[in-house]
């Protein structure tokens, strides 16, 4: 089974950046796709971005396009997730996710694997 470990989160305030990361154990999706969500207090899980292992296409959610960056280093098996502009709306819980669909899908039925999560709180 495949591990995700997420780590970077911390407390910064509106307009900062932070920089999110997920190391997995082994690249078992290789043909699949990487992604980040995040919930927040009260609220559903949802979709952040998405990135293909084997080509490095990506995906976000709208309200952090132009603002968040996906990558990943196929040689260390990382996933890393840029955020700048920071806003109290993006306060939560951000989770990776492994997914073995080659779509960039959305949904977090469609990720078969979880890291436990790291927090991300910002300030006004």
């Amino acid at each position: 089974q495949v591990r995700l470990v997420e780590t970077g989160g911390g407390l910064v305030q509106a307009g900062a950046s932070l920089d999110l990361s997920c190391t997995t154990s082994e690249r078992t999706f290789s043909r699949g796709v990487m992604g980040w969500f995040r919930q927040a207090p009260g609220k559903e899980r949802e979709f952040v971005a998405a990135i293909r292992w084997r080509d490095g296409t990506t995906n976000y959610t709208d309200s952090v396009k132009g603002r968040f960056k996906i990558s990943r280093d196929y040689a260390k098996n990382t996933v890393d997730l840029r955020m700048n502009r920071l806003t109290p709306e993006d306060t939560g819980v951000y989770y990776c996710a492994a997914s073995s669909d080659w779509r960039l899908v959305r949904a977090p039925i469609e990720y078969e694997q979880w890291g436990q999560g790291t927090q991300v709180t910002v300030s006004s």
